[in-house]
């Protein structure tokens, strides 16, 4: 099958979450499909994103949307019913390119990520996919609790844009995919049933348990320019560490991740590092104690979660964020949801390491047995084949 692939953005390096989920269902669909890669790009290309992307897509495009086109688009989406994430990415001249592609190459079946590049399918009549990935509309509802004063109108007005949208889409395409069942059942729309659940995997070749020197009691990783984890971050430091260090003065914390906001870079002290992009994540986690990730908002399969899990790491997290990974309470993973349950599972991990042990092991093996990238894409390639 020729299959051609439009993403909001060049899924690599994989240091995002949907950067991270677009590789890897490339990269599994490729071994039978033709792939023609298009991805959207508003930053400075990596040097090695074509060469590593050419690994696995026969043709690989790359359409450069400017900052200027971004704000002018922005601007004109204010004065339409269209989501600000559909307006940042869509540009009629891109819609052209897009649409020429497409009929030079003539492929069987189109596969888009997130609807942010829903509205580039209006019109072509030929069997589309779309992966939701994540309900943007909670996503947002949820940043409202906790979002400055000025920007409450336009998230308000962003929240009751996306979920029209998120209904408005789904007739548009043949087959749709979600993260997790959660998720899916925050769709907008009453056929919300037929979506299917194409959850995340983690490449357990590669993030595996570790011997090195734990340097740190708690660890934290992701992309720290996105608001859940900037949310995240701040909660650890300023709820849950003064409460640990009642108990314990020493503790120290890594918060690790690209691009990280100034309200997380401020966070650093004497007890809390914040490195920034790292080379290689897994020495972040195999030189922490626990892995922590107390998420209050956002949507989604935390791939944090499944990648410290992997490594052997004992965990702790949120309700909100088990939601989707589904581990069992107490026996895979820890789950808190104050700040004072927060500490008391940190005091307890650290002061009891056969059980916390016991723990990283139970988590460990739950990954290897339901998280794996191919068994995951195979469900897309099935839904591909019935149209």
């Amino acid at each position: 099958m020729k299959l051609f692939f439009l993403l909001p953005r060049v899924p690599y390096p994989t240091e995002k979450g949907d950067k991270l989920r677009a590789f890897n269902q490339l990269k599994q669909l490729s071994r039978k499909h033709e792939i023609i890669l298009c991805a959207l790009n508003d930053t400075v290309l990596h040097e090695d994103a074509v060469k590593m992307l050419s690994l696995y897509a026969r043709h690989v495009y790359i359409i450069d949307i400017s900052k200027a086109s971004i704000y002018l688009h922005l601007v004109k989406t204010l004065f339409s019913d269209k989501p600000l994430q559909v307006g940042y990415f869509y540009n009629k001249k891109t819609d052209r390119i897009i649409r020429s592609l497409i009929e030079k190459h003539k492929p069987d079946h189109i596969f888009c990520q997130l609807i942010r590049v829903a509205e580039y399918m209006k019109g072509i009549p030929i069997p589309k996919t779309l992966d939701y990935q994540d309900v943007f509309s909670k996503n947002v509802e949820r940043r409202l609790a906790t979002a400055p004063f000025y920007m409450k109108p336009f998230l308000k007005m962003e929240y009751r844009r996306l979920l029209r949208y998120e209904k408005e889409v789904f007739g548009i395409f043949d087959n749709k995919i979600i993260i997790s069942l959660p998720d899916r059942d925050l769709i907008p729309h009453p056929d919300r049933e037929k979506i299917v659940v194409v959850r995340n995997g983690v490449d357990t070749a590669f993030f595996q348990p570790m011997v090195r020197e734990k340097q740190y009691d708690l660890v934290f990783t992701g992309n720290m320019g996105y608001p859940p984890n900037i949310n995240a971050a701040e909660f650890l430091v300023h709820k849950i560490l003064p409460l640990v260090q009642q108990s314990k003065r020493d503790i120290r914390i890594l918060i690790a991740g690209a691009s990280p906001n100034l309200r997380v870079s401020v966070l650093k002290s004497d007890e809390v590092e914040v490195s920034g992009w790292v080379p290689d994540m897994r020495e972040c986690y195999a030189m922490a104690k626990i892995f922590i990730a107390p998420m209050q908002i956002g949507t989604g399969l935390q791939n944090k979660l499944l990648e410290a899990m992997a490594m052997q790491i004992p965990c702790i997290t949120s309700p909100l964020a088990n939601q989707a990974l589904q581990a069992r309470e107490n026996e895979e993973i820890l789950i808190a949801d104050t700040p004072e349950s927060y500490a008391q599972h940190i005091l307890f991990l650290l002061n009891n390491p056969e059980k916390a042990a016991r723990i990283a092991k139970a988590g460990y093996e739950y990954i290897l047995s339901n998280f794996s990238w191919e068994a995951e894409t195979d469900k897309i390639e099935q839904l591909m084949h019935k149209k």
